[in-house]
Formats: C-alpha cells, sequence, structure tokens
C-alpha cells in the first residue's frame, strides 16, 4: 500500500456481499470508536460507505520469434530486414476506470435496541455497511455499473491459439535436404507454387476447379494456411497475449492537494511497472472534489450536545476522475462519493411502534434510494 498526498494506492479491489441481521427494534444511535461492525451487547454497529476507483489495464504483450531460415528471407522471399534475435514488446490497448464501496472508518455509529419498540430488520454488507432497514433486495453491489464498459477478470491471462507446425506441409524432399540453405530453397520453391495454385483457382484456371463455392473456399483457405506456415519460417512469428492490472485508488476527504500522482508507470520493454520505476512512462490520476454539496455547518462546542436518536445517511458528494499520460486527457468520469459530502440523521422516530418504515441506501454512495413509512393498519 503506498500513501501519496491525495489518496492512497493499491492493487486489489473486492465486492461488498452482504448478509442478515434480524435484530430487536431499533431506538437510539451514537457514534461508536470502539464496537467493530455487527453485533454488539448494545445492539448493532454500522459504517457509511465511502467511493473508491478502481483503473483496470489491459496490455497486450507481443513475442517475436525468429524462423529457422530467417537468414534466407532477403535472397529466396525478397524479405528485407528480418531479425534473428528474439523480442517482446507490450502496448496498452484498453484502460477502463469503476467505482466501488469500501467503509468509511471515520463514519461508524451504533444502533441501540429496545424491547418495547417494534423489530428492525437491519442489512449490511460483509463489511458492516448499512445497506437497508427492513427491506429484502437481494441483490447487492458496492460498484458503479453505468461506468462500467466491460467486465474484466484482475490479473487474467488470454493465451493465443496454438499455431501450425510448418514442417508439417514439407514434402520428403525438403526435409531431407542436407543443409539449411538447400532447405530454404527448396521450401521458397514450395511457397511460390502454392501461391501461384492460389491465383489459377481465384482467375478460375486451375485444372481440377471445385464444383462450387464452398468447396472453393475451404481450398483456397487451406493454401493460405500452408502459406503462412511455410512463409513463418522465413518471416519468425508473433505471439500475443492480452493481460489486466488493476489499481484502487481511495480518495481522502481530508486532503487538500489536487495535483495529479502517478499511478502507475509503463514501458514498451517491461509492461507495466511500480509507479516509482523510472524505466517507464507515468501515467497520472487526479480525483477532484466538485464540490457539489455544500459543507454542513460545524457544531457549536459551547452547546451542550443532547442525545441523538436515529440513523445516519450519506449527503454523496460527486467526485470526477481524469487519467492522463502526461501529455493529454485519456478519459474523465464522474462518480457519487460519500467522503465529499455530508452526514444527515433520519429522526428515530420514524423506526417505532407508530410506523413501519423502510429505508433503503444506495450500496456505493450510502445515499437514501427508498424510504416510506406506514402506519400500522
Amino acid at each position: 500500500m503506498k500513501m501519496n498526498g491525495l489518496c492512497k494506492v493499491t492493487t486489489w479491489v473486492k465486492v461488498l456481499p452482504f448478509y442478515l441481521f434480524t435484530f430487536l427494534p431499533l431506538h437510539a444511535q451514537t457514534v461508536s470508536s470502539v464496537y467493530q461492525p455487527g453485533v454488539t451487547a448494545e445492539g448493532a454497529v454500522y459504517f457509511l460507505p465511502k467511493t473508491a476507483i478502481t483503473v483496470t489495464v489491459t496490455v497486450e504483450k507481443t513475442t517475436y520469434t525468429p524462423g529457422d531460415l530467417c537468414q534466407y528471407a532477403e535472397r529466396y522471399l525478397r524479405i528485407k530486414d528480418v531479425s534473428p534475435v528474439p523480442s517482446f514488446g507490450y502496448r496498452i490497448t484498453a484502460i477502463r476506470q469503476e467505482a466501488s464501496a469500501v467503509p468509511d472508518t471515520t463514519k461508524r455509529y451504533a444502533v441501540k435496541f429496545d424491547p418495547k419498540t417494534a423489530a428492525a430488520n437491519i442489512r449490511l454488507s460483509d463489511d458492516g455497511v448499512l445497506l437497508g432497514i427492513n427491506t429484502e433486495r437481494k441483490e447487492e453491489s458496492g460498484k458503479w455499473k453505468e461506468n462500467t464498459p466491460g467486465a474484466g477478470h484482475l490479473g487474467s491471462n488470454i493465451s493465443p491459439s496454438p499455431k501450425p507446425n510448418p514442417r508439417q506441409y514439407m514434402n520428403e524432399e525438403t526435409l531431407a535436404a542436407g543443409s539449411t540453405a538447400k532447405m530454404a530453397e527448396l521450401t521458397a520453391q514450395d511457397i511460390y507454387d502454392i501461391r501461384e495454385s492460389r491465383s489459377l483457382l481465384v482467375r478460375g484456371q486451375a485444372d481440377n476447379m471445385p464444383k462450387d463455392g464452398e468447396q472453393l473456399r475451404l481450398m483456397l483457405s487451406q493454401l493460405d494456411l500452408q502459406d503462412r506456415a511455410l512463409t513463418s519460417l522465413f518471416t519468425g512469428t508473433y505471439e500475443r497475449d492480452t493481460m489486466e492490472q488493476a489499481f484502487t485508488i481511495v480518495p481522502d476527504e481530508r486532503a487538500e492537494s489536487q495535483q495529479p500522482i502517478v499511478l502507475f508507470r509503463f514501458s514498451q520493454k517491461l509492461g507495466i511497472v511500480d509507479a516509482d520505476d523510472l524505466a517507464g512512462v507515468p501515467y497520472y490520476i487526479n480525483i477532484e472534489n466538485l464540490r457539489s454539496v455544500p459543507p454542513s455547518a460545524p457544531a457549536d462546542p459551547k452547546k451542550k450536545q443532547k442525545p441523538i436518536y436515529g440513523i445516519y445517511v450519506n449527503i454523496p458528494g460527486r467526485l470526477r476522475s481524469t487519467l492522463s499520460d502526461g501529455q493529454r486527457p485519456i478519459m474523465a468520469e464522474e462518480f457519487p462519493a460519500g467522503q465529499f459530502g455530508n452526514v444527515e440523521l433520519l429522526s428515530g422516530a420514524l423506526f417505532n411502534k407508530r410506523y413501519t418504515t423502510r429505508l433503503q441506501l444506495n450500496p456505493l454512495s450510502g445515499a437514501i434510494e427508498h424510504l416510506d413509512a406506514e402506519l400500522p393498519r
């Protein structure tokens, strides 16, 4: 884990599943600095969420393997600048970012229960984030879906399809050649014969023309495969693997600096390297508080604080996450962010025998998604 002014950077991402708690009734609530989320002697303890940004980078690795006959490529096939040295390189093919929820440990609250009032059904995420009261929504996700262009598996490696063995297309004379030079000469002649046969088929001048279009397509496809396989003995082969790596940013609402930070560095020879590795070109992320919610008035320290009853919820602000390579912006997206907003109190009067209250919170921002209170019949 690295700390860098505005936020902390990690290389993990965790989806927040949920589980169900059924407790005695909701009665009172105070800020808790001792208890952990879940069941306590006082009742229940919960967190409100804050927003984390996960940036997923897709990198393609290309590996070049020289062919066995590469030194004869220019002599027999007129192909210049064929390297006899193996090499590999990397390039970034895609970058995406999405938001997810993590517990805000500065917003931890304890709910007390009183057996004299109506029962409350409180749902928490696996990390103790409050999801709802008296609701049974089954599919919960602490991820922001509107800005997720595609799902990826972190650290995945997509292997290329197997390449054909060019020697299976060589005839007996070529395989029995006494020298590499002779093998190259015979292989090149086979390549020219294949290309001539393909040309005659295309022009309709072959001695044995196929009976229909499908048979013609299959014959041309097989000739193309043989051409590519034998030519690769001269030009070499390229294999491509695709990998993904993710970086999670947790913006800090207390940070004053809005300067971009280095998320990672990228090298065409090494791929993704650490943010402090000067072998790569830096890629930056800038988290901007859009200040969409006015700050709440501070409490007067001279006034005596009365006991507070109810449920705290977020009034989330918004943030803008901008990715750049130091020369130009790559993408910029906005997300709700509980850490850039305020906390408001829902009166405890909503959660007593007079009402059947259902509260649903947004799992990402901690804001109210649905609230209704019904009088008992």
